[in-house]
């Protein structure tokens, strides 16, 4: 038993809170930054998620962080490192360790996610640096004769390994497995991926010893494709959802922070309302959105530091409307009162 992981881990997903998603790599905040018309140099990324993580109040809404490694060891303009910014505003800092995912040898259009070498060195440096948990994303794709069963079992067994390296270094693990929603699948075809991915990842868990109190799991929820003819109502992937969940996750895990997976901001928040108006679950329900809680933040920022106020308050607005969702409070006149 180890009693400061499993504090952490209930931490993440206390009553009104849910975990920022900033760990986007290189890559990924570069086609963000271009979609506003801001080069992506290291100074931009750090003026940028300097201005997330010095939002006034995000902390009220907002349990934790996840950083890339190039910001975990950046700073503040004051000098204040970004672990110490999050920490002295209430938010724990997590670190991203997988270094993405790759295409699966011999299975065309699937992906295992790559990073287990030299993890365990890795997450020493880290814990060192200030991380108290970790994310590793899995992705599935959905389609005809996906996905297989060898690519689910390849990424619950790398998610697997991860999270007992995680916890004996000390670190709570976030294991992502994100089913996701590109393509034209029916709901209920994303039901039965997302039910036969979880019931891998909670067999390999197991097997390999990691402490499930823990944890944290991040997944998806429910949905139609994205480019589906017929798209399921709020009511529908609510139910779908935790029907999934609740024949997959075990009571041990003390929280699931759902992924916003390509859903605009506020379905995102809907959705999750939805879900905890339902009546109570064994594990918390909340979030870990990274672009349904960053979208108009990054639109109002803009680049230029005259907008850090504006680009602020987008922030903290849909930080709390999330945070409202997480104990089944949100109203659509929130998002009016903006």
């Amino acid at each position: 038993m180890n009693e400061e992981l499993y504090a952490t881990a209930r931490e993440m997903v206390a009553p009104g809170k849910g975990i920022l998603a900033a760990d986007e790599s290189t890559g990924t905040i570069e086609k963000r930054f271009t979609s506003i018309g801001v080069d992506s140099t290291e100074d931009h990324r750090r003026a940028y998620r300097e201005m997330l993580f010095t939002t006034p109040g995000l902390g009220e809404h907002i349990s934790g962080v996840i950083l890339y490694d190039e910001t975990i060891r950046q700073s503040a303009a004051d000098g204040r490192t970004f672990v110490d910014v999050l920490r002295s505003a209430g938010m724990i800092p997590g670190i991203k360790v997988d270094t993405g995912a790759k295409p699966l040898a011999g299975f065309p259009g699937e992906t295992v996610t790559e990073g287990l070498d030299g993890l365990r060195a890795r997450l020493e440096e880290y814990r060192g640096l200030g991380a108290w948990f970790a994310k590793w994303r899995a992705v599935i794709s959905v389609g005809e004769g996906l996905p297989t069963e060898t690519a689910i079992r390849a990424n619950a067994h790398a998610l697997a390994r991860y999270a007992a390296l995680c916890q004996e270094a000390g670190i709570v693990p976030m294991v992502e497995p994100e089913v996701l929603m590109d393509g034209d699948h029916t709901i209920d075809a994303h039901y039965a991926a997302s039910e036969r991915t979880l019931n891998a990842l909670y067999e390999e868990l197991f097997a390999q010893r990691v402490d499930l109190p823990g944890t944290i799991l991040k997944t998806n929820m429910v949905l139609s494709g994205k480019s589906a003819a017929a798209q399921a109502g709020v009511k529908e992937v609510a139910e779908a959802t935790l029907r999934c969940l609740r024949a997959t996750v075990p009571a041990a895990v003390p929280g699931i922070a759902f992924l916003s997976g390509g859903q605009d901001d506020i379905p995102a928040t809907v959705h999750l309302d939805a879900m905890n108006r339902m009546g109570p679950q064994p594990w918390a329900l909340s979030f870990s959105y990274g672009r349904a809680l960053q979208a108009p933040s990054l639109k109002a920022w803009g680049g230029s530091a005259d907008n850090v106020p504006a680009a602020q308050a987008a922030l903290l607005h849909r930080s709390r409307c999330n945070g409202a969702a997480r104990d089944g409070a949100y109203s659509e006149e929130m998002e009016n009162a903006a």
